[in-house]
């Protein structure tokens, strides 16, 4: 791994390093700043490794300006004498380190035997393993410090070696944004930690061992001076910046804009110091050119680094204050709901099931109790990798013994997860900013992904996590994780711990970012222009052919809102544009005297499907009153037309007004007394009008009032509707990722026994297998020449089938094999002359179950007929000598 730190002689360093990697990066360095900087370059290789060693340092140039930290498998009891070894193979000064150690440029530094090592600025210490044999990972334990040290300016390189030590350090430093280097399995003596580094997708590099200095100039030469000045660059290269991110979005529908950048730009300049590619923008570029980089790219965001129980102060507060608590909350039992957001490759589901399970220990009737765990990620691949349940020896360093015997099945140099904690967890893959959440949980782990998302994201993401979450449930985030301005929402109960209690906050005037992926039922805005393009095209021609079907007269045709969409004939006698801003509602436009008596008739006709008439009067030309019939009808065919209103205008009567009396004229006492009357029955009816106008104006207070209650009862209805619409969507999320772990499970399940079905056909072994009750359970193609079975026989005692064996112990075999689960093997002759060799063996369960026996059998009739020849020819010989 190489880490640029600082050396305080002088203000810069004349290294040999290709781009002036050591130029002074102040700002950056996560050890000391303002200080002059070299790479510091640890190896990791087990005692056998020492050629691949010696070719590595080989190679390295003179005044490189690097230092380099080599890092073995020793045992206890092995004399150092790596130092004089490798003095051979350069120039620069070998030795071994002690504690306190003060790290130089130009220096290879040794580990020695039975210690492991650390940095801390920039120095090395050791320290005495606990345990003196069994597994030790001394190169994982100082490639997990440097990373954590030195952040994104670690790279880690491995070599030849036994084992898988030194993956999880890559992993480590792969997941700060650090390069990792593999020596190439095929030029190294021993493959396997190269392999193990290379099959877990942790390296970014892979080549000879004599190579790979080479590699790490030229990455130090483009990476270097892009850390010098990081900030100005950066907002010079926005536009390209955004033009990756929609180059991912399209090939992945995954938005990374949202994605703190500094994070994301992490890992673009990884990439681009890979592929000594200069500028961002000619990075972008290069990916528009390669599909393949982009889908490596998308893998590199979504470096998920986890491990069992990581952080595990934390995990122990939440097994001895957190899950009793929770626990508490069902005194009679039940089930608890949990969702592990952002779960990688499963380490965090599993160790909370673990947790669990050991919280029961100290619970009255635990079997009332269950966990159903929801895991979900980004990355398909890390959900495959969970749903096995298989990792690597190396997880020894972060789960107690205990836990591996009793949570683990030991498989050669693996372990998989037992049955009773994997089947408490479903896995599936999700994207919580765009798909519907979990919800009725009681606990909830977003650990370590909060701090790559905006800040704006994350204002988003916790309320949705409150809401996900039961009342008194529980918010377990990372390290360096916090609520931040939600506190309103979440409750801790110290200031260090990541543990935050659900407030009982409803979320009342704050506004939740509900996400859903799924696919809108309205038609996308392409579809809708097309089909507003399409019914422009078709309206007048259908407009006229209704016009023309049922009315002759001025029509206009309008929508629900009384918006004219079309116009037929001169409708200007009824019509007329109102004065200000430009509007084409027929209310607006209707002639003094007739907007009264359309408005009534107009609510009217859209309720019904039969014409409504009014009759209304305007003043028309001459000064004359005109009467004018407006019938409307809503439309219901063409299907383009329905939902409009067609008005037609057609004049009834035109009546003369009243002449005028000629100025200074009296009127004569008869049209005196009749305009009195006239007068007195108008007030007698103005006075009826405004009493009953009075009684309008109550009820329709009283109208509004129950409009109002009405419009109350409709809100909180349609609040309770969009809470069961995401209810809804949330419980469709956990069927489908119930689905997708039943899909792949059933899938390994038929790939399984398609491969065993093929094996045990091509071995030509008979093979039957019995339960506890020696009852047929399965049986292979031939066990019919040897015991007289159907397909109906399963499920039958082996007894009650006629066998072609000579073989009356066979039940007492059986039952020897199942007491004493011992193994029984013999030789038995058939009727028909055949001799076969009968294994009887227990049948064990993945759990170490005895769940009934197999019996094999073995055709060796010929090696029989070979033993009875051999004996013959012996006989005859010894006859022969005899004589």
């Amino acid at each position: 791994m190489v880490s640029l730190m600082t050396r305080k002689q002088k203000p810069t360093l004349k290294s040999g390093v290709p781009g002036g990697c050591g130029l002074d990066l102040a700002g950056t360095d996560p050890c000391q700043a303002g200080n002059e900087r070299f790479p510091i370059v640890g190896i990791g290789a087990s005692a056998g490794g020492l050629e691949a060693l010696e070719q590595f340092l080989k190679h390295v140039p003179k005044e490189c300006g690097m230092a380099f930290v080599v890092v073995q498998h020793l045992s206890p009891d092995h004399t150092g004498n790596l130092p004089e070894l490798l003095q051979r193979s350069t120039t620069m000064k070998v030795m071994q380190v002690n504690d306190s150690l003060r790290v130089r440029p130009h220096c290879v530094y040794v580990i020695p035997p039975n210690k492991d090592m650390t940095i801390s600025k920039q120095t090395l210490h050791l320290r005495t393993p606990e345990a003196k044999h069994g597994l030790r990972l001394p190169i994982d334990i100082f490639l997990r410090s440097l990373a954590e040290e030195c952040t994104e300016q670690s790279i880690g390189v491995i070599l030849s070696g036994m084992g898988s030590d030194g993956t999880l350090g890559l992993c480590a430093i792969k997941e700060q944004g650090g390069l990792t280097l593999v020596q190439e399995p095929a030029s190294a003596k021993f493959d396997s930690m190269p392999k193990s580094v290379i099959d877990s997708g942790f390296a970014d590099i892979v080549a000879p061992a004599e190579e790979l200095p080479e590699r790490i100039m030229d990455f130090l030469g483009y990476a270097a001076p892009r850390w010098k000045s990081e900030q100005n660059r950066r907002d010079r290269e926005l536009s390209s910046f955004e033009k990756i991110t929609t180059i991912l979005k399209a090939k992945t529908q995954h938005d990374f804009s949202l994605y703190k950048p500094t994070s994301v730009y992490r890992r673009i300049e990884r990439r681009m110091g890979i592929h000594k590619i200069g500028s961002i923008a000619d990075y972008a570029r290069f990916l528009q050119k390669n599909a393949a980089e982009v889908d490596l790219l998308f893998k590199e965001l979504l470096i998920g680094v986890t491990s069992f129980f990581r952080d595990s102060k934390m995990w122990e507060e939440l097994k001895a204050e957190a899950l009793p608590k929770i626990l508490s909350a069902y005194p009679g039992g039940g089930t608890l709901r949990a969702w592990s957001c952002g779960c990688s490759s499963g380490e965090e589901a599993y160790s909370l099931a673990m947790l669990f399970m050991e919280a029961l220990d100290q619970v009255k009737q635990p079997e009332n109790y269950s966990l159903q765990i929801f895991a979900t990620d980004l990355d398909a691949d890390a959900i495959e990798k969970a749903r096995r349940g298989i990792y690597a020896a190396t997880i020894e360093s972060d789960v107690s013994p205990e836990r591996l015997q009793r949570f683990f099945i030991k498989e050669g140099a693996r372990y998989r997860v037992c049955k009773e904690i994997r089947d408490m967890v479903t896995f599936a893959q999700q994207n919580v900013i765009m798909d519907p959440p979990f919800t009725k949980l009681d606990i909830l782990i977003c650990r370590n992904l909060l701090i790559y998302l905006s800040n704006e994201l994350q204002k988003q993401l916790l309320p949705l996590f409150h809401y996900s979450l039961k009342k008194g449930g529980l918010l377990f985030l990372g390290s360096a994780e916090t609520i931040g301005s939600h506190a309103d929402l979440f409750t801790s109960t110290s200031v260090s711990t990541k543990l935050f209690w659900r407030n009982k906050n409803i979320l009342r005037n704050r506004l939740i970012t509900f996400p859903t992926s799924l696919t809108s039922n309205y038609p996308s805005s392409s579809q809708q222009e097309s089909l507003m393009l399409k019914t422009a095209d078709n309206l007048q021609s259908l407009a006229d052919h209704f016009i023309l079907q049922h009315f002759a007269a001025p029509t206009v045709l309008v929508n629900d809102q009384g918006d004219i969409v079309y116009i037929s004939g001169r409708t200007g006698k009824y019509l007329e544009p109102a004065a200000g801003k430009a509007n084409m509602n027929i209310f607006a436009m209707a002639r003094e005297g007739l907007q009264y008596k359309l408005g009534s008739a107009f609510s009217q006709a859209v309720r019904q499907s039969e014409p409504v008439t009014v009759t209304g009067e305007m003043v028309g030309a001459d000064n004359r009153i005109q009467s004018v019939d407006m019938t409307l009808m809503n439309i219901e065919d063409p299907e383009v037309l329905r939902g409009m209103v067609m008005i037609a205008f057609k004049d009834v009567t035109l009546l003369p007004k009243a002449k005028r009396k000629r100025k200074g004229t009296l009127p004569d006492s008869k049209q005196v007394e009749e305009l009195e009357q006239e007068l007195l029955k108008t007030r007698e009816e103005l006075r009826t009008a405004r009493e009953e106008m009075q009684t309008t104006h109550e009820e329709l207070k009283s109208t509004n009032e129950e409009l109002q209650s009405t419009n109350e009862e409709l809100q909180s209805t349609n609040e309770e509707l969009t809470t069961s619409k995401e209810e809804m969507q949330s419980m469709n999320e956990e069927l489908q990722s119930v689905n997708a772990e039943q899909s792949a499970r059933l899938n390994d399940f038929q790939q399984i026994n398609n491969d065993m079905e093929n094996l045990l056909n091509s071995t030509e072994i008979v093979t039957i297998f019995l339960d506890n009750n020696l009852q047929v359970r399965r049986f292979t193609t031939g066990a019919n020449r040897l015991f007289k079975l159907i397909p109906g026989d399963v499920g039958r005692p082996l007894t009650d089938i006629v066998s072609n064996l000579y073989y009356p112990q066979l039940y007492d075999h059986v039952q020897d094999v199942l007491r004493k689960l011992i193994s029984v093997e013999t030789e038995v002759p058939t009727l028909d002359g055949r001799w076969f060799l009968i294994r009887i063996m227990p049948y064990r369960t993945m759990d170490k179950v005895i769940n009934g026996v197999v019996i094999t059998c073995s055709d060796i009739t010929a090696a029989k007929k070979s033993e009875d020849e051999l004996r013959e020819e012996i006989v005859k010989l010894k006859g022969q000598v005899a004589g």
